[in-house]
């Protein structure tokens, strides 16, 4: 069912949009304003989306070439390029030194706010758009009056509060229905061979994406599908592998990065063959709609990392309790309105990237962040929209793939690229059957143990025990799954739930790629399942270590449990990012099938501990909880943490893994960085 997300008079609409822009015009020949420069800034780029919009109405911009789009996208970007950023008014540092300390909070809101109103003009959102003009122009005012901090801040407030009800409606329906059909549109109906496509999103379009979408037009078409039918068959086989009816569903979210749309056009195909829609759901770009642990959706590179670094908690502005209220009762309302869409609802689809040029974040005293009574707010509001989910979607049905594919700036040389991207192909594509029989066998040995104990090698300090749960009944039931290709692909791990109590010890890795950043050197202490302690080593201060890990792992969280533990039994990946030096660059979908790994946060069966699941040798699958999971029995609040982040340790940095059985027998799986276990040594081929 399509539900209207759009219902505005169209000619009201642009009457109104003509009266804002006519003062806003005006802002560039008035002289001696407060904050000046600020308003020069954000006024001229209202003025360049609005000649946009105008373009897009005439049918202009359809015939401008891929160089005069070119030129059109770098001039709206070009106060966020990281070249010109050092003096751009979007910086907190530059923005610190043109306006009181007071204003620049509410003002960094405004700034990210307004560059919203570029992608509301490209998917033909009006109201969206004359919304944020209308908002410029009350901040403006009250600047020309010589108006406060406060009162800033309470327009913004309100600006957000009086329009939840069309933004959050607009989010959800947008997230679990087919009603918005703007991608769909023009990955379906363009020319993808002519590269103009890419500009109509209204993302920053860079390097990675115009030379992936170029190379993808050098793929022969058999190749393309390839990719396509690998991803699309491990959604469909998740549900086999977790006994779940996929008849049930008939809706899935695809998620993919700007330039792979080659690939993506194709897995809509076959999608639709199975008799699945597909939604293709933008990232959050505005502020009522955003997170500050994760925005997931399709989006490009972008156009400058630290810009949304820097902007990240810009939404602390209305991060009330209020605020949350009002907008979880509006999301409960629309649940309710779109329920027969909730319930068959089958998961996402998730199209990774990988190998993104490094980003070190700079963390600016200017910059927008939350008190802790607002982080524990936002803590409390995302675990109760999790629960209100849940009401609406049966989890017991539902399943998800991903997959990760390299991107251009990965290659150290020209042509590596293709011999990269190829390998990665042969990783994906990898027989399942071969993974499952070595893997079962190490299974039979871990779950003859009471824990496991994992050794670091040269120069890697790990030194880590897990308890595993008790098996009542061995010849029935097991503590390990037996992953194969279906939804995380490529194949390749066993894991597990740990028992929290008695899992103990240090993580080290040298390096790991987590949430967009590159940690070095990073130490966790564990005591009883817990995060007890963090540092890494990127920045040469301990308050700046301990914040990036922060940001990438513990999400908001003082502590987390370890959800999960897990072998990765993948040397063929291993070998790849050997090759061609990248473990650094590996996503940790594939980085966590090239040696152990462990995750903090939630369990693998978050939401879903009571549907029952087994290995392909029948036996029930019974470590689906922990201390902190089987919390929601008696206090779901406090059951779940609502992330999962896998940390890997490389072949290359392991020592041991072995086993410890209550008779106190020893049986290594690996040994000096290889297995050894008897009938698992194929898997270091």
């Amino acid at each position: 069912m399509v539900y209207d997300i759009y219902s505005w008079d169209n000619r009201l609409i642009v009457e109104r949009i003509n009266l804002a822009m006519e003062r806003i015009s005006q802002i560039k020949s008035e002289k001696d304003i407060m904050f000046g420069d600020f308003f020069l800034k954000l006024s001229r780029f209202l003025e360049q989306v609005n000649d946009l919009r105008i373009k897009r109405d005439t049918g202009e911009f359809e015939k401008q070439s891929f160089e005069e789009l070119n030129i059109s996208q770098n001039e709206l970007f070009y106060d966020l390029k990281e070249e010109n950023y050092d003096t751009s008014v979007y910086n907190p540092d530059v923005l610190e030194k043109l306006c009181d300390k007071e204003f620049v909070s509410p003002l960094l809101s405004l700034s990210f706010e307004v560059r919203a109103a570029l992608i509301t003009v490209f998917e033909g959102d009006l109201e969206g758009f004359v919304n944020i003009l209308e908002l410029f122009l009350q901040v403006y005012g009250i600047c020309l009056e010589g108006g406060d901090a406060k009162e800033i801040s309470e327009a913004i407030y309100w600006y957000a509060s009086d329009y939840l009800d069309i933004t959050a409606r607009k989010k959800i329906i947008e997230s679990f229905t087919t009603s918005n059909r703007f991608f769909y549109n023009i990955i379906m109906n363009d020319d993808l061979s002519d590269l103009r496509y890419l500009f109509k999103f209204g993302e920053y379009i860079g390097e990675n994406e115009i030379k992936t979408a170029k190379y993808l037009n050098s793929l022969d078409m058999e190749t393309v599908r390839l990719c396509a039918k690998t991803f699309v068959d491990g959604y469909r086989d998740g549900f086999v592998a977790m006994q779940k009816d996929i008849s049930k569903r008939s809706i899935v979210s695809l998620i993919y990065r700007i330039g792979f749309e080659r690939i993506v056009k194709e897995a809509v195909i076959l999608f639709e063959d199975m008799g699945f829609e597909v939604v293709l759901d933008r990232k959050p770009y505005r502020l009522a709609d955003m997170s500050h642990i994760r925005n997931r959706g399709i989006c490009s590179g972008g156009v400058n990392r630290q810009f949304e670094y820097d902007h990240k908690y810009d939404m602390n502005i209305f991060t009330k309790k209020a605020y949350l209220d009002r907008k979880f009762e509006i999301s409960k309302q629309t649940f309710e309105e779109i329920k027969e869409n909730m319930a068959r609802y089958g998961g996402p689809a998730l199209m990774d990237a990988f190998g993104d040029t490094e980003f070190l974040p700079l963390k600016k005293t200017a910059a927008n962040a939350f008190v802790e009574k607002q982080n524990n707010l936002m803590n409390n509001y995302r675990n109760d929209m999790m629960l209100l989910q849940d009401e609406y979607i049966d989890t017991s049905g539902t399943a998800f793939c991903i997959i990760a594919w390299p991107l251009p700036s990965i290659a150290k040389e020209p042509k590596g690229y293709s011999n990269i991207f190829n390998d990665i192909i042969r990783i994906n594509t990898l027989d399942a059957g071969k993974y499952k029989v070595a893997q079962q066998k190490i299974i039979d040995a871990l779950d003859k143990a009471d824990t496991v104990r994992v050794i670091g090698g040269k120069d890697n300090k790990t030194d880590l025990t897990i308890k595993l749960h008790e098996l009542k009944n061995p010849s029935k039931e097991t503590n390990f799954e037996n992953c194969g290709a279906d939804v995380n692909i490529p194949v390749g791990e066993v894991f597990t739930s740990p028992v929290l109590e008695g899992t103990n010890g240090t993580l080290f890795v040298k390096d790991v790629f987590l949430a967009g950043y590159h940690l070095k050197n990073l130490c966790i202490n564990v005591k009883n399942g817990m995060i007890e302690d963090y540092i890494c080593e990127n920045f040469e201060t301990r308050d700046d270590n301990r914040r990036m890990v922060e940001d990438s792992i513990l999400k908001g969280h003082k502590s987390l449990p370890m959800g999960e533990f897990a072998i990765g039994t993948n040397v063929v990946a291993y070998n790849v990012a050997k090759k061609y030096d990248i473990f650094e660059k590996m996503p940790i979908l594939i980085a966590e099938k090239m040696g152990p790994h462990f995750a903090f946060g939630d369990t693998c069966y978050s939401h879903d501990e009571e549907n029952v699941s087994y290995n392909p040798d029948g036996k029930a699958i019974i470590a689906r909880d922990n201390e902190c999971s089987i919390k929601r029995k008696t206090d779901i609040k406090r059951a779940y943490f609502n992330c999962h982040t896998d940390i890997t340790i490389p072949l290359v940095e392991l020592g041991d893994i072995y086993t410890n059985e209550p008779d106190g027998t020893n049986t290594y799986i690996i040994k000096d960085g290889r297995f050894v276990l008897e009938g698992s040594e194929i898997l270091n081929e």
